[in-house]
């Protein structure tokens, strides 16, 4: 049998090498990071020498003004900002609706249905690009703020998401409702969706994250450089023979000072939202 010492040295051997881990993933994660904020600072020579210099001679500032000129920064965080809360709001609306009838309700072709929403989540998203382009083209709304939002119209992953959330609410809630006068629009709105709290700000966390990240499609079908988002228009300043490295890393940290602050602010509601996806 082991020894008491024996046990207490294994176990503080395990505690070393958990935190050694978890020390070293954090550095890993946030290398980039630093690496982005040092390069914004630096000559375009010290950002292409190689072995790459660390830490920059002296702090050119003038990096992120360059950036500013180069780019409408007002009209790109305007634009991803509606592009964000349109989006949000399509999600939590349509998919709440659409979660709660594949869930409660019985019609036909139910199962069909979702069954085109599984298949729609099994494919990438790439392949709707030229269809989705093609039907906005024709539409005439090109270079607008709901082009930006067409493709977060419907949300399968939120139809999914929502529903299995739906399922996991007793039919007795609803049945308790209908015994009280409720119709069937008065159970879900009244009833049935604020319990869905938590997860609703979980789709609003991944829905917001993905549209701030979405990058081809924005690239697509907005041409105009004032109505393209942030990332878009980050693109724009990688150049097809030589890029002016500090000058894009400038720009990338001016693109995600909104979402730092914005994680500040509802880092609790952030971390809740996720850690409800995990289980209940």
């Amino acid at each position: 049998m082991k020894t008491t010492a024996s046990l207490t040295r294994s176990k503080r051997i395990t505690t070393f090498l958990t935190y050694a881990a978890l020390i070293l993933g954090s550095v890993i994660m946030i290398f980039p990071f630093v690496w982005m904020i040092l390069t914004s600072s630096k000559t375009i020579p010290e950002s292409l020498a190689i072995p790459p210099t660390i830490f920059p001679k002296e702090l050119i500032l003038s990096n992120f003004q360059d950036a500013m000129e180069s780019l409408p920064f007002l009209n790109l965080y305007w634009n991803t900002a509606l592009m964000i809360v349109f989006r949000v709001l399509c999600a939590i609306v349509f998919s709440s609706m659409a979660g709660y009838a594949f869930a409660k309700l019985n019609f036909k072709g139910k199962n069909f249905l979702f069954g085109i929403v599984l298949v729609q989540m099994s494919l990438p998203s790439q392949i709707f690009i030229i269809p989705q382009y093609q039907m906005v083209a024709h539409m005439g709304l090109a270079n607008t703020i709901f082009a930006l939002v067409f493709p977060g119209l419907v949300s399968a992953f939120g139809v999914f998401f929502l529903r299995q959330t739906y399922m996991g609410i007793p039919n007795e809630i609803g049945e308790a409702a209908y015994l009280d006068g409720c119709n069937q629009w008065q159970t879900f709105t009244k009833v049935m969706f604020p319990l869905t709290g938590t997860s609703v700000a979980a789709l609003t966390i991944f829905t917001a994250v993905f549209a701030y990240s979405d990058l081809m499609w924005p690239l697509v079908v907005n041409s105009d450089l004032k109505m393209m988002t942030l990332s878009s228009g980050l693109a724009t300043l990688r150049g097809q023979f030589t890029t002016n490295f500090p000058v894009l890393m400038a720009g990338s940290l001016l693109a995600m000072l909104p979402m730092v602050i914005l994680y500040l602010i509802f880092q609790r509601q952030f971390i809740e939202g996720i850690a409800s996806t995990g289980g209940k």
